[in-house]
């Protein structure tokens, strides 16, 4: 069984996010750069469903820039067996990623996909979602626990209101929860192994898709400044300026 695992180089959540002067989205000029958490746990996954015997292949595949083969590297380390570069400079939103990583899907014919829930820098939480419906597949998404057995999956959701337990079909696409799995560290030994592994690079149009945007970004702007709080005398006081200040109640 082949398992197909999209990842992403986002800002790295350690690092403030800036906002350009003009307005136009994020400065990540000189800014670290990362996989994206959740397609970590993503890989992880995988590569544990292979050591289980249960998957044959991890395949890692990501689109984006020349950049984007270090994330790949990094699957590559974590234990993914070889690595698929979409490379194009276009503006990638959620929907051309879909379709690209619905055209990959055609091709490798995975019988599970597994995504991170959503990335850290839009957190649109739409790609996973929008592949299943592309190809047809079955989808879980915000899986905490996956169990594969005798052609079928058994996912643990979590859900508003606790967890929820579904059985399905394969092929399958399924997007990881934070408490999937902690994913492992990563030895030098590893990174060394992962510049010999087979990362193949493609372009859009050698797949038949289009990524241009469908969506135009008109103004990126930091969230207002908070204003300090203030210390008030008694209960009475802060109602009334809860009430007649605030307006909340």
């Amino acid at each position: 069984m082949k398992i197909l695992v999209p990842v992403k180089r986002v800002v790295d959540y350690n690092v403030k996010v800036r906002v350009k002067s003009d307005g136009s989205g994020v400065d990540i000029a000189n800014v670290k750069m990362s996989m994206n958490p959740f397609d970590e746990i993503a890989i992880e996954e995988a590569v544990r469903l292979r050591e289980k015997g249960v998957a044959t292949e991890v395949i890692a595949v990501s689109c984006g820039l020349t950049s984007c083969q270090e994330t790949l590297r990094t699957a590559l380390a974590i234990g993914a067996d070889r690595a698929i570069l979409v490379e194009t400079d276009a503006e990638l939103q959620p929907l051309a990623v879909a379709k690209l990583l619905k055209a990959v899907a055609d091709k490798e014919q995975p019988q599970l996909m597994i995504l991170g829930k959503q990335a850290i820098d839009d957190d649109a939480n739409q790609t996973g979602q929008m592949l299943a419906a592309l190809g047809g597949y079955a989808q879980a998404t915000f899986a905490s626990k996956v169990e594969i057995a005798d052609g079928k999956a058994q996912v643990t959701r979590e859900v508003d209101g606790g967890l929820e337990v579904i059985s399905t079909k394969l092929p399958l696409v399924v997007t990881t929860d934070l408490r999937l799995n902690e994913p492992r560290y990563v030895t030098l030994p590893n990174i060394m192994k992962a510049k010999k592994k087979q990362l193949d690079v493609l372009k859009p149009a050698d797949l038949g898709v289009d990524p241009a945007p469908r969506l135009k970004t008109l103004k990126v702007s930091d969230p207002p400044a908070r204003k300090a709080g203030i210390k008030v005398a008694d209960v009475a006081a802060l109602v009334d300026k809860l009430k007649n200040e605030a307006k909340v109640i």
